[in-house]
């Protein structure tokens, strides 16, 4: 398949439905192998991987809890195996759940600092071998406006740990920077359509970005895909922030 990233092999996290199945696609659409990876949800991958053959690229489906350290070791073992590298990966798996902070318990913080900061750390620890025996790698952490706007209510644990996220982006990019990998996060404002039903309520549903409208799937993608480019290499260490104009760093 022709594209920018034809040979490139992608794995996105949370790839089954929203912003990670239109990640998926786009790279796809570029010439990228795809790996969708899901906790569980293998109906929805499965849909998506005949969504990208059907586009022409190659994909693989992996259920794996990146929570789980021996998990993540055996996706990536079913990577090398089939297609033999990894090139780009979207941390992209989140859970985001609302919980007024004097009623959150220690297990309720633990998980969602389990999915998004230490499946962070354990999927990019897996893939920079890889990125680094090939001598290139795009790292693309997806955090969110939730943790810089007073908006995003009773998320003290989303918020902590995708500040801590954006603090690993800039660590990695600063130690990898003169090896030809780039790290850098998206970091997605209101974005439309249906929501988990862990989420909870839009915060301010009738607030629209100064642009006009709410921001669809394909928005966050597109900034992944320009992320992810050959000719993105000098953008490492950044947070791009793709809301609209609705906050303003």
């Amino acid at each position: 398949m022709n594209g920018q990233l034809a040979g490139k092999v992608a794995l996105i996290t949370g790839a089954v439905r929203r912003n990670g199945r239109a990640m998926a696609l786009s790279l796809a659409r570029e010439g990228a192998a795809v790996v969708i990876n899901t906790r569980s949800s293998r109906d929805e991958a499965e849909c998506v991987r005949a969504e990208i053959e059907a586009a022409g690229s190659a994909a693989l489906v992996c259920i794996a809890d990146i929570t789980d350290e021996l998990a993540v070791r055996g996706m990536f073992e079913a990577i090398v195996a089939r297609f033999g590298r990894l090139d780009i990966l979207v941390n992209n798996a989140a859970d985001r759940n609302q919980v007024p902070f004097e009623e959150m318990t220690t297990a309720q913080w633990r998980h969602i600092v389990g999915i998004i900061l230490d499946g962070t750390f354990h999927c990019t620890r897996a893939a920079i071998p890889l990125m680094l025996k090939t001598g290139w790698g795009r790292v693309v952490n997806i955090t969110g406006d939730g943790n810089h706007m007073a908006t995003y209510t009773a998320r003290a644990h989303s918020a902590a740990a995708k500040a801590g996220v954006e603090g690993f982006t800039r660590s990695l990019a600063a130690e990898f920077a003169a090896r030809n990998i780039t790290v850098n996060s998206i970091s997605p404002g209101r974005i439309g359509g249906e929501r988990a039903k862990s989420a909870g309520t839009a915060p301010e549903p009738d607030l629209v970005p100064p642009v006009g409208r709410t921001g669809v799937p394909q928005d966050v993608a597109d900034a992944v895909r320009f992320i992810c480019l050959p000719g993105s290499s000098f953008i490492t260490g950044q947070t791009l922030h793709v809301n609209g104009g609705q906050f303003l760093p």
